[in-house]
């Protein structure tokens, strides 16, 4: 995959996104930059990241087989790549927490956001951008934010790192069609953050709402279940999990 290194962008998924502009053909490409002024995380907060000390990169990837009412599929995919990558340096307790954040124990490490860009009602590119904390070790009014360094103890080279990630999108990517979705989102659930524990969400009138997660639907909704065998869906705007 080729890398393009800037020392400081707005976005690197902006900056990918300005990549892509009049592109018909392109391999994958994937812009990391020393410090990202405004990184942006889900529900529209900001991504905050010590300069140098993390990494924030975005993939530009070509048309990937699925389909528009399937893309939460791609989002599984990257989750699942990289915390099959964090498990082989030893970080401990790694899950996933809805959509798609990784968590280390009760602690965030990781912020994915992936931006899709369609045309004739088609996915003809993605942008996957990419926060991981890495060799950061204070997060000032961030009590439920954690780094690589500060869960194993260990200093880590971001180039290395960097590069087992995009090789591990590489291959997952590759791999992803409509016979692969139903074993992709089992694992996705197997690997869910509270998953089958009792959890407190926050619904958008600030009442509060008790269930238990039990995986996702297809197009990536969350499946509570609110009494016995009674279940409902939600999608990332709907609801919040407290923890």
């Amino acid at each position: 995959m080729r890398i393009i290194k800037v020392n400081a962008t707005n976005s690197t998924n902006e900056f990918a996104r300005e990549l892509y502009r009049g592109n018909t053909s392109f391999e994958p490409i994937c812009v990391v930059a020393q410090e990202q002024t405004k990184g942006r995380g889900q529900r529209g907060s900001g991504w905050v990241s010590n300069a140098g000390e993390n990494l924030t990169f975005s993939v530009l990837y070509p048309k990937i087989k699925v389909g528009v009412n399937h893309q939460f599929l791609m989002s599984a995919t990257v989750s699942l790549a990289i915390i099959e990558v964090l498990n082989k340096f030893n970080v401990p307790a790694l899950k996933v927490k809805w959509p798609n954040d990784i968590m280390s124990a009760r602690y965030k490490i990781s912020g994915i956001l992936i931006e899709n860009i369609l045309k004739n009602n088609e996915i003809v590119a993605s942008i996957i951008g990419v926060g991981l904390n890495v060799n950061q070790t204070e997060f000032p009014g961030l009590p439920q934010a954690s780094s690589l360094k500060l869960v194993t103890g260990n200093n880590f080279n971001l180039d290395e790192l960097l590069k087992r990630i995009t090789d591990e999108f590489e291959d997952k990517l590759t791999q992803i069609n409509a016979d692969t979705e139903a074993s992709i989102l089992e694992k996705y659930a197997r690997n869910m953050f509270r998953r089958d524990l009792v959890s407190t969400f926050q619904l958008p009138d600030d009442t509060y709402l008790t269930g238990i997660i039990r995986g996702v639907t297809t197009s990536g909704r969350l499946n509570l279940e609110i009494e016995d065998s009674v279940f409902k869906t939600f999608d990332l705007k709907e609801i919040k999990l407290m923890y």
